[in-house]
């Protein structure tokens, strides 16, 4: 399993185009890949769950591999998280 807490860094938070390119790439992965905040855990590969958490500017999230075998998957998602989803 891989686990480690983000940011939140751009301005308009968590919104529809990053949580849509952020499902997009979890689709990539063989297992599940989460994200948690609050103690609400969601499937990354859900647009609409990534949504229902309402993440703005400044939130911490704890992004989930259920396999390490996602490590490429995993690493991915936290570099878009990182850099502000390219905003």
């Amino acid at each position: 399993m891989l686990k480690q807490k983000l940011i939140i860094i751009n301005e308009l938070g968590l919104h529809a185009r990053p949580a849509a390119l952020i499902a997009k790439t979890a689709r990539k992965a063989k297992s599940e890949i989460l994200i948690e905040k609050d103690q609400t855990i969601v499937d990354a590969a859900s647009m609409i769950d990534i949504l229902s958490i309402a993440c703005q500017k400044g939130t911490t999230i704890t992004l989930i591999a259920e396999s390490s075998e996602d490590r490429e998957v995993f690493e991915e998602i936290k570099d878009i998280i990182l850099n502000g989803f390219g905003e």
